[in-house]
């Protein structure tokens, strides 16, 4: 099952950086994660590779129970309940996204190793999904300064 799958891949990555120092020693405070699904609004965008970072939001908040149904920044946008995860759906279309994303991020006061950002990559095959720490924004309008 697609879900089972994806939270096997993510898990390894969440863990390395769930729980951020602080400065004592005896004390460390959990920071959120801000998950932005990349796509666009509307019927017509629906179930097409180009919204494959919504479909990986939906997929999460279903296996979970979240309803994505409050408006924050532009985007849909839910919690998980006892775990810091911010999901997002921006709302703004795909080139505009940074509009909506880097405003919940700021909202939150989330370094960047924080976000994580699903998009369809055409440079990868359909169905391959790459995980990566950091990098450029490639060919794609929705991830550029």
């Amino acid at each position: 099952m697609m879900r089972g799958k994806l939270w096997v891949r993510l898990a390894p990555f969440l863990s390395k950086r769930y729980v951020s120092s602080s400065s004592s020693p005896s004390c460390s405070a959990i920071q959120p994660w801000l998950f932005v699904g990349l796509g666009n609004p509307g019927e017509k965008y629906q179930s097409t590779r180009h919204n494959v970072g919504f479909d990986m939001i939906d997929a999460f908040a279903d296996s979970q129970n979240i309803s994505l149904t409050k408006n924050h920044f532009k985007a849909l946008f839910g919690m998980v309940d006892g775990v810091p995860v911010l999901l997002a759906k921006p709302q703004t279309y795909i080139n505009l996204s940074g509009e909506s994303a880097g405003a919940l991020a700021a909202y939150y006061k989330l370094p960047l190793h924080r976000v994580v950002v699903a998009y369809d990559d055409t440079d990868l095959p359909c169905g391959v999904l790459r995980l990566q720490p950091k990098g450029g924004y490639g060919r794609h309008n929705g991830l550029s300064g």
